[in-house]
């Protein structure tokens, strides 16, 4: 790699690597994953710094991993234990939003080409024939942000340096953070055993216009955190030709959805800051087959960003509206049966329509005191879905759980399931937090009137970013709450918390630039992203261990 750049200047520089990547397919939970991160090790082994000091780039076997995936590391040691740690994913989202086009999906020529004929949207249209974007799948998700990093390793090895700084190139943002989640154990131990002192962590995930007409680019001195509620739903079932005695799941999930999908009254209130409401992501009953029997139970979830809320603030706001929602139900269905009992002439009856609100730990808790075994049957099932979807697992051990009851009582059961994403936000308790800020925003106005960019700077990175893992804001009671009820948290999703809260690196995104990431127009912004980004984040890491 070393020979093909060596001559370019850093934006041709970022442009070439940034084709590459796009090049090399690494969709998240595949191969691709691990041979793009051999790629890179193999690239930054060329530069001529790691030719002279190859122990300086090591790759790291994601432990247990299913896909035998790895992270890639270098480091450039500094004259102090002051360190940055700068990190980006290499993995991306399938091309199966391409369609017809799919087989061009990585190549960037090919798709600029067709874009600039694309009839469908004229800002498409215009920016493909302008050749300022840089088209096709992780083109802004982020192999720009990748290639970028790339191309300061190699401008960083070539000075001398202040402080240490450590690169990592990581799979699975997409989907669980195993990237990250093992890079905590390895900045753990080069914390100990080599006496750094993370400063902070400069991520490059994407930024984009927030309306149209938007030039803004938005820095984020912290990242949203995000929690999975789940309702697992179980009723009474019927024939259909009984249907007003049964308690249908299916009811009371469209209910719940109703409820809170979509509902801007649960996001929080943040001066400032990007804040979406929850969105219902999974949501079907339990039949497999056809049949005249209604569902027995159903199952549905919710992506949940959380702010300065914490995973026991949710479980409050949606068990006080799971409570409303029986509660409507089970009088509308009392009402309905009685009318239409009335109706035939049919003789009262005592049918209940009740239903039991519990949170997992609460109904484990009183299986427990009535003396049922629980473990046991509750390892069976991680016996059983050990390497499967852990949503999956998640309501397979809920209803396990449920089976238990012996009163089998109808009942939406609340947990989270995984993943779970800490949020956080500079602080001006962190050590560093003060002197983050000032030079942060020094930064950024000098590179603002050089540039003719304007930035703004928010608290949190508004979507799910792996610098969520690197500080915890979290209180040790919300803590042990969200432990109790992701059901089996240890063996389903061990996230270190003390390793979080031992690190506690400040995450600052300072992002590449362009539209639609994640869909089948995505593309970055060249001039920003390979022009201005690189010397920006560089001046400011910098200066950060003066």
């Amino acid at each position: 790699m070393y020979q093909e750049i060596q001559h370019l200047s850093a934006p041709e520089q970022a442009e070439l690597v940034t084709r590459k990547l796009i090049e090399m397919k690494s969709y998240t939970g595949s191969q691709g994953e691990v041979h793009k991160v051999e790629q890179i090790y193999e690239w930054i082994r060329t530069f001529p710094y790691f030719k002279e000091n190859p122990d300086q780039v090591w790759i790291q076997n994601i432990k247990d991993d299913p896909f035998q995936r790895k992270n890639v590391w270098a480091m450039l040691p500094g004259k102090s234990a002051k360190t940055v740690l700068f990190h980006s994913h290499i993995d991306t989202v399938g091309t199966e939003d391409f369609g017809s086009i799919q087989h061009m999906a990585h190549h960037p020529d090919k798709l600029e080409e067709f874009f600039k004929d694309f009839p469908g949207d004229y800002r498409v249209r215009q920016e493909a024939n302008s050749g300022e974007w840089l088209f096709g799948r992780g083109s802004l998700d982020m192999q720009s942000g990748a290639a970028v990093h790339l191309v300061n390793l190699l401008q960083f090895s070539g000075e001398e340096r202040d402080g240490n700084m450590l690169f990592l190139f990581n799979p699975d943002e997409e989907s669980e953070h195993a990237g990250m989640l093992a890079a905590l154990h390895e900045l753990a131990r080069m914390k100990q055993e080599k006496k750094l002192d993370f400063v902070a962590a400069i991520n490059n995930d994407f930024i984009a216009p927030m309306y149209d007409g938007d030039r803004t680019k938005y820095i984020y001195t912290g990242a949203a955190g995000k929690v999975l509620p789940c309702f697992y739903i179980y009723g009474r079932e019927a024939h259909v030709g009984d249907v007003l005695t049964s308690i249908d799941p299916t009811r009371i999930g469209a209910e719940l959805n109703r409820r809170i999908n979509q509902n801007i009254d649960l996001a929080e209130d943040l001066d400032g800051e990007y804040v979406l409401p929850p969105a219902c992501l999974h949501f079907k009953d339990d039949k497999k087959d056809y049949n005249v029997q209604t569902a027995i139970s159903a199952h549905l979830y919710f992506n949940y960003f959380v702010f300065e809320q914490t995973a026991q603030d949710v479980m409050e706001k949606l068990r006080k509206i799971a409570i409303e929602a029986v509660y409507e139900i089970s009088r509308e269905s009392t009402r309905k049966y009685s009318d239409f009992r009335k109706k035939h002439g049919f003789p009262p009856s005592d049918w209940n329509f009740q239903m039991d609100v519990s949170t997992f730990s609460e109904l484990e808790s009183s299986l427990r005191a009535q003396g049922i075994d629980v473990e046991g049957p509750l390892n069976e099932i991680i016996k059983k879905y050990k390497g499967k979807d852990k949503r999956e697992a998640a309501f397979a051990l809920a209803e396990k759980l449920q089976q238990l009851d012996p009163e089998k009582t109808p009942r939406v059961l609340m947990f989270f399931a995984p993943p779970f994403l800490p949020h956080n936000y500079l602080s001006d308790k962190n050590e560093h937090g003060t002197d983050i800020m000032q030079k942060l925003e020094k930064h950024l106005k000098d590179t603002g009137e050089a540039e003719g960019e304007e930035f703004v700077t928010k608290r949190f990175f508004p979507y799910l970013a792996d610098g969520s893992f690197l500080s915890l804001h979290e209180s040790e009671e919300a803590i042990e709450m969200l432990k109790r009820n992701i059901p089996r948290m240890q063996d389903l999703y061990p996230v270190p918390i003390h390793l979080i809260r031992e690190l506690n690196i400040p995450s600052i995104n300072i992002g590449v630039y362009g539209r639609d990431g994640h869909k089948w127009t995505e593309r970055v912004y060249k001039p920003y992203t390979f022009g201005v980004l690189p010397g920006l984040i560089k001046r400011f890491a910098e200066d950060l261990v003066r």
